[in-house]
């Protein structure tokens, strides 16, 4: 793919790093979304079925355009647009709210890759198999990491919308192509070399605070060496040799001088401000990094950055997933006209319109060769961005995830800050989320 450095539009870009973030008659639905009566037979009459789509607030066109285009295909079916808080962990809130009172007043939901378990376990959401199956959905075309994040005890429970992942974004004048580093030992190398270069103070730059982005880098280093945290079967397995190999290439990093010696407060504003103010030669961060970083008003490198997978250890480069999944209430009283929809949204025409008018990533690589997506966003042509996107990882699919993200937090902070060795805070993190797994 011809790598494309031209930055054409910052304000689409940025809406990577946006979080996106009634009730109406007719039959129950039982836990596998089968009719109960006869309602369902709306969808072959000419009577006009409502359904109730909730999500996050939408700065740009794309949910407009969305529905106006799921309309006009199914005349019989006409979407309400449920607007949720903008902040996710609102928005997460007022979903439990709802769904613990079994309420059908939504029927299509959006969800953060991080909630897909914790709703299956809940019995909030309807597992899509039996349609994916009915359909011929073809999972094999979509981002298998996204699609992951919707996976659990075996069943798919939500579809993939849009992806964001973690990314190496480097300085051009300062780091030729052919040096981009391959491995974390290249990284801190060439980091160390770099540092103090065209006005630098700082080699590398991330985000190692105690609170989520934290989990997300954890995650890639114990990924890149092959370990996981918990397996696709909802086993612990974070005690193992690759876990602990990932975890202390980490802790060397953190405790190197190519990162900031107060490293450990950094989260994303004040890794991305470092960067743009011209301080270090590499930066791991989201996509939204790339359109910050070309923004005129605040930005000294502009024209200056481009984007490549995160390092590899023993086993390759892995970036955390970030992004949004869709999925139905499992109290819909109109599961096929909702599947109907979240099919549409997911699949490429919907996923194209997003990417168009949004300016969100697709969980479908064939989008990254479709002209009209790569007119509106340019930074998808870059050929180190999409081979970022395909080393996504998910986070641990569990049903109590914030317990376990605090766990882990807790016990790779303490590594980090040399409190702990790394093999006594793998084997509490083993400890402590198999008795929170276990309650």
């Amino acid at each position: 793919m011809k790598k494309k450095k031209a930055f054409q539009s910052s304000a689409i870009l940025l809406a990577l790093t946006m979080g996106l973030t009634a009730c109406s008659g007719g039959e129950n639905a039982d836990g596998d979304g089968n009719s109960k009566t006869e309602g369902n037979k709306e969808s072959k009459s000419s009577e006009v079925v409502k359904i109730v789509y909730a999500r996050g607030q939408d700065s740009t066109k794309a949910t407009e355009k969305l529905i106006e285009a799921f309309e006009k295909a199914h005349p019989n079916i006409d979407v309400e647009l449920r607007e949720m808080p903008a902040d996710t962990g609102k928005q997460h809130d007022a979903y439990v709210t709802m769904l613990n009172a079994q309420s059908s007043e939504i029927d299509v939901m959006d969800l953060d890759v991080i909630w897909p378990a914790e709703f299956a376990q809940a019995g909030y959401t309807l597992p899509l198999d039996r349609f994916i199956e009915k359909d011929g959905i073809d999972l094999s075309k979509y981002n298998q990491g996204a699609l992951a994040a919707g996976n659990f005890n075996g069943k798919q429970w939500a579809m993939p919308k849009f992806i964001d992942t973690g990314m190496l974004f480097y300085r051009t004048d300062l780091v030729p192509e052919d040096k981009v580093p391959k491995t974390w030992d290249e990284l801190l190398k060439t980091a160390k070399e770099l540092k103090g270069q065209g006005g630098t103070k700082f080699g590398y730059l991330m985000q190692a605070k105690q609170y989520e982005g934290l989990v997300c880098n954890a995650v890639e280093f114990i990924a890149s060496y092959g370990g996981q945290i918990v397996d696709k079967d909802g086993n612990v397995v974070v005690n193992s040799p690759e876990a602990i190999k990932g975890l202390k290439k980490m802790v060397e990093i953190v405790q190197s001088d190519i990162v900031p010696s107060n490293v450990t407060t950094f989260m994303e504003p004040e890794s991305h401000t470092a960067f743009i103010e011209g301080q270090a030669p590499f930066i791991r961060n989201w996509p939204y990094q790339y359109a910050l970083a070309n923004d005129q008003e605040q930005s000294k490198i502009v024209g200056k950055v481009s984007v490549a997978p995160l390092p590899a250890g023993d086993k390759g480069s892995a970036a955390a997933l970030g992004g949004w999944m869709t999925a139905i209430n499992k109290y819909s009283k109109h599961p096929k006209e909702a599947w109907e929809f979240v099919k549409f949204m997911t699949g490429p025409e919907g996923q194209k319109i997003s990417a168009v008018y949004g300016g969100l990533a697709p969980t479908l690589p064939e989008l990254y060769e479709d002209e009209e997506v790569l007119k509106a966003n340019p930074f998808f042509a870059e050929e180190g961005f999409v081979n970022a996107l395909n080393a996504a990882v998910p986070r641990p699919v569990v049903p109590n995830y914030p317990e376990i993200s605090e766990i882990i937090q807790i016990n790779v902070s303490k590594a980090l800050a040399g409190e702990l060795t790394v093999e006594q805070a793998v084997a509490n993190m083993e400890k402590e989320m198999k008795a929170a797994m276990n309650k």
